[in-house]
């Protein structure tokens, strides 16, 4: 009897003084995570942009935007699209003589021939930093996984272009699509020769190399209103809504048109807005100008 009681003694101090061996060892601080590196900015990148079929004739614009970098201070050259796999393996190869930021740019045909430069160079564990597709031809292929932002402007019915290009499953980099069908002042053969679309390009192009790493890209897609001012987004972000925000007041926060909100949300532009929901809001790769840029050149026959 007297060594039960003992025993029973020692196994209740020892399920007291546990929980107090337990509190200390929660009670010990994590080490503190090591500060991430400093993002240090790029070299400038390299920029080859391709003409569309008859591209003398029809993709001139192409010849003004590789005016436009140079003059910028960029190595912007202008090819043919028929040269497309020669071509893409000189940017293989140059970026494996010193790596630099990869930026395609095709009109047409040459919306497609970006895609399959993109595609090459993903073979080769090679990143590209920027593609931008203006009306490219409907049987371009989907954007690859090394592609790390993707911009394309298009009209979802013309003939001679019309490409909806899409990204592959899995693809987490930025992505804006602009359907530019109902602005009547747009065709295939003067979408590229547009002088803001110009500006906005040069812009980005002289971002890109200082902008760090952004995480959780959210995809664009628009049908752009006609007649309507457009600006090459990069991607969306999400944003929570606090008490008392609206469709209108966030829009105006972030300097966007509502009509991007309602279409990024599908929500209406006047859609009552819970706190703690988010909402869709397309950003600029850079702080946009005060004006914005207007995506049509001067009136022409549209065919």
């Amino acid at each position: 009897m007297l060594a039960a009681v003992a025993l029973l003694a020692l196994s209740t101090g020892a399920a007291v003084a546990s929980p107090a061996k337990s509190k200390a060892t929660a009670a010990a601080p994590a080490p503190a995570a090591p500060p991430p590196p400093p993002f240090e900015p790029l070299p400038p990148p390299k920029i080859y942009l391709f003409r569309g079929a008859m591209g003398p004739i029809f993709s001139t614009g192409m010849d003004r935007l590789g005016e436009k970098l140079t003059q910028a201070g960029f190595a912007a050259d202008v090819y043919e699209f028929t040269l497309c796999r020669l071509i893409g393996g000189r940017v293989i190869s140059s970026y494996k003589e010193k790596a630099a930021p990869i930026v395609l740019v095709g009109h047409s045909m040459g919306g497609l021939c970006s895609i399959v430069i993109s595609e090459m160079a993903a073979k080769e564990n090679i990143p590209i930093s920027l593609v931008i597709a203006i009306d490219p031809a409907h049987a371009t292929g989907d954007v690859p996984l090394n592609v790390e932002r993707f911009i394309n402007i298009f009209l979802s019915d013309s003939v001679l272009g019309g490409g909806d290009v899409v990204a592959v499953p899995g693809y987490r980099g930025h992505y804006a699509s602009y359907d530019l069908k109902e602005n009547s002042r747009v065709s295939h053969i003067n979408i590229e020769k547009s002088d803001d679309i110009h500006r906005q390009i040069v812009e980005m192009v002289t971002q890109l190399p200082r902008i760090p790493p952004q995480a959780d890209a959210v995809p664009l897609r628009y049908l752009v209103p006609a007649d309507t001012l457009v600006e090459l987004w990069d991607s969306g972000v999400r944003v929570p809504v606090r008490r008392g925000d609206t469709m209108e007041s966030i829009a105006a926060a972030n300097r966007v048109p509502l009509w991007t909100l309602a279409q990024s949300n599908s929500l209406a532009e006047n859609a009552q807005l819970t706190p703690g929901q988010t909402i869709i809001v397309p950003r600029h790769l850079t702080p946009p100008e005060p004006a914005a840029a207007m995506a049509t050149p001067p009136p022409a026959g549209r065919k």
